[in-house]
C-alpha cells in the first residue's frame, strides 16, 4: 500500500529518471516538468514516490499536500491508493489531474467522483508558426508595436550563455524592484525559481535569449522541449523601458521555436486578469485543462 512516507523530495539528482520516464510517458501540462517541479521546490516542496512502474508526484504548499494521477501505465490498484492518500490531507481538493487522457480514465473508473475544472491553471497551447510569424489581422495591432520597438529601440537578440548571465540577474533584480516584489511573496517565490533556472542552466537542458533594448538587458525568455511536437515557455521577464518589449520577447522565442515545434505552450495565467488578457490576445490554439477532486467526493467514492 503507498504511503506517504513512500515519498521524497525531487532534487536535481532525479532529472535523468524524469527525462527517461518522460520518453514513454510523454506530459503535455507544464506542470509536471521536470525543470518546473526543481526551479519552484522551495514554494510547492515537490515530491515522488515509485510504484509498478509509476512515477506519482505530490506538491505541499502551507502546509497542505495536493497529489496527483500516476503517471506511467495505466494501473487501476495504483489510482486507488493515491485517491486513498488524497481522501487523508488537509487540502479542501487534494487530486489534481493535468491531461484529459487521465481525466476520461478516472471518469471511467469512477464515474461518480465530480471533476471540477481549475481555469487558473489551463496551459495556453499556441501554433508556432503563429507566435513567429503573426500573420493576419488578427495580429496586426501586435505587428505595429514590434515595428515601432524596432525603430525606436534598437533591439539585439542574443542567446542566454555563462557570458551574460550575470547580467541578467541584474536585470532580475531590476524587474523585481519594477514589480515591487517586496509587496507580494508569489513574486519572490517567481524570482527565486527564474534564479536557480539561470544558475543550473545547462544541468537543466535549458535554452533561452535576451533582448537588449537600447544596449542593455530589457528582457528574457527561457524554454525547452516539453513533448516531441510542444515546446515549452518557462519564463518570460521584461521591463517597459521601452514599449512592446514583451511582444519582442515572445516572437523572438517563437521564431527559434518553431524551427522544431509545431506548438509553443506558454503556461497557465495563474487568475490574474492582466496576464489572462495578453495570453488570450495571441489567440491559443487549444488549452490543457486541469481538474480537480475534492476530497469529500473522493472519500465518498472509497467508501
Amino acid at each position: 500500500m503507498l504511503k506517504d512516507a513512500d515519498f521524497k523530495p525531487i532534487t536535481m539528482s532525479d532529472r535523468d529518471r524524469f527525462l527517461v520516464h518522460y520518453k514513454s510517458f510523454p506530459q503535455v501540462h507544464s506542470d509536471n516538468t521536470f525543470t518546473n517541479m526543481i526551479c519552484w521546490n522551495g514554494y510547492a516542496h515537490y515530491r515522488y514516490a515509485l510504484a509498478e512502474g509509476c512515477i506519482i508526484l505530490s506538491s505541499t504548499v502551507d502546509e497542505k499536500t495536493v497529489y496527483r494521477v500516476p503517471i506511467g501505465p495505466k494501473n487501476p490498484e495504483i489510482l486507488a491508493q493515491v485517491l486513498a492518500l488524497a481522501a487523508k490531507s488537509d487540502k479542501d481538493a487534494p487530486l489534481i489531474i493535468l491531461d484529459p487522457v487521465n481525466r476520461e480514465w478516472i471518469s471511467e473508473l469512477y464515474p461518480k467522483l465530480s471533476l471540477y475544472p481549475k481555469r487558473d491553471y489551463f496551459d495556453y497551447v499556441y501554433r508556432a508558426s503563429d507566435l513567429a510569424e503573426l500573420p493576419g489581422k488578427k495580429y496586426q495591432t501586435i505587428r505595429k508595436q514590434l515595428n515601432q520597438f524596432q525603430r525606436d529601440c534598437s533591439p539585439r537578440v542574443e542567446p542566454i550563455t555563462d557570458g551574460n548571465i550575470q547580467e541578467i540577474r541584474d536585470f532580475l533584480d531590476l524587474w523585481c524592484e519594477w514589480k515591487d516584489c517586496d509587496s507580494d511573496p508569489m513574486l519572490v517565490h517567481e524570482k527565486e525559481a527564474v534564479v536557480f533556472a539561470l544558475s543550473h542552466f545547462v544541468e537543466l537542458g535549458l535554452l533561452g535569449i535576451a533582448i537588449r533594448a537600447e544596449g542593455k538587458i530589457g528582457g528574457m525568455s527561457i524554454f525547452e522541449g516539453l513533448n516531441q511536437d510542444t515546446a515549452l515557455v518557462h519564463f518570460e521577464k521584461g521591463i517597459p523601458d521601452c514599449k512592446a518589449i514583451y511582444r519582442a520577447v515572445n516572437v523572438e522565442a517563437a521564431r527559434i521555436l518553431a524551427r522544431d515545434y509545431v506548438y509553443i505552450n506558454r503556461e497557465s495565467d495563474l487568475g490574474v486578469e492582466g496576464i489572462r488578457e495578453a495570453k488570450t490576445r495571441y489567440h491559443p490554439d487549444h488549452m490543457v485543462a486541469v481538474y480537480a477532486a475534492k476530497k469529500e467526493d473522493i472519500e465518498a467514492v472509497l467508501s
